[in-house]
């Protein structure tokens, strides 16, 4: 079958032909239906990000994937060829996390093989490129709003960096009523897309008085959730900033660069919370599954196109590039 691999190693990305992988007693082999591209599969290719453990490995990228069951071992129950599903990505371990794509070989292929307590069962009328892209794209803020930063109704929200995590954070964050909800991004196009996701206002941060305007919008006050999804040096001291009293700010962005507390004595006495965010937890799935299918969240203006398999070094140029600004670009083996 073909894959397109990373050698951590040395840093060379391509396309292999590989043997169609047998699962293991407790694996379900996966024909790929769809597989997101996501902006940590350019930061690997591009040296930027790396694994923590196996350095040297040789790895099939790909952590947003949905499909078919195909096979299963001996041990697998409840599952049958033909299912339609999506997979988590993410898998708690004792050590911390193992991530598909990075940990163990993910789905820019066309089969994958999991461990059966990764899968996630989806409706006939969840197509699968909406479906590959919850794992992540759109779990990934939903966790970071629900879990990691507790958003409720009514706390104001901010949204630093308007892609693919950013623009489902403002849609789940209109969805359980925050308000206001401000996308901050400097570029127009993001902004655009910001205010047709639910956004009360989009704003460019390197306009002067855009603190001021932060504060207008909110009746004088700053922010109560502040969420890092761009990762660029500058961001958390903007945020933080800006945060109300018992504010958190979020980072959920990867860059690998540090950052400063500018105002040491403000954190202390405003209580202000710095939070680090990754992944989400197996219910996360399976609610946004669950969100989708019955109409609550729209994820059909997420996918920006389709792309063979073989074109995976082109979807990595043109997410990179911002070419034509996508949110979600779907490899389709």
């Amino acid at each position: 079958m073909k894959a397109w691999s990373i050698d951590f190693a040395t840093g060379k990305f391509g396309i292999r032909e590989v043997p169609i992988p047998e699962p293991g007693p407790d694996e379900v082999r996966i024909k790929v239906r769809a597989a997101g591209v996501c902006l940590s599969d350019v930061h690997l290719i591009s040296g930027d990000i790396g694994p923590m453990r196996n350095v040297n490995a040789v790895r099939t990228l790909g952590h947003e994937v949905a499909g078919t069951v195909d096979a299963f071992g001996s041990l697998v129950d409840g599952w049958k060829e033909g299912d339609r599903v999506t997979l988590q990505a993410v898998i708690a371990r004792s050590w911390g996390v193992d991530t598909m794509g990075l940990d163990y070989d993910g789905g820019w292929a066309d089969y994958v093989v999991v461990p059966q307590q990764v899968l996630v069962s989806i409706p006939d009328n969840l197509p699968f490129d909406q479906a590959c892209i919850i794992p992540d794209a759109v779990a990934t803020p939903w966790a970071a709003i629900c879990n990691t930063a507790k958003v409720v109704a009514g706390e104001s929200a901010a949204v630093w960096g308007v892609g693919g995590l950013g623009l489902h954070a403002i849609q789940l964050l209109r969805m359980i009523g925050a308000s206001p909800i401000i996308a901050v991004d400097p570029l127009r196009a993001a902004r655009e897309k910001a205010m047709s996701r639910g956004a009360d206002a989009a704003l460019d941060p390197t306009e002067p008085g855009f603190r001021e305007e932060v504060r207008k919008l909110n009746g004088g006050r700053g922010i109560d959730a502040g969420f890092d999804f761009a990762g660029f040096p500058g961001i958390a001291e903007q945020i933080l900033a800006l945060l109300n009293t018992n504010g958190r700010l979020t980072i959920a962005g990867l860059s690998g660069k540090p950052f400063t507390v500018q105002d040491s004595i403000s954190l202390i006495r405003y209580q202000h919370k710095i939070l680090g965010h990754y992944g989400y937890l197996p219910p996360h799935v399976e609610q946004l599954v669950r969100l989708v299918s019955w109409g609550r969240i729209d994820l059909s203006g997420s996918i920006s196109d389709h792309l063979p398999l073989d074109a995976a070094d082109e979807a990595v140029r043109r997410l990179r590039d911002k070419i034509g600004d996508p949110i979600r670009l779907v490899l389709v083996p």
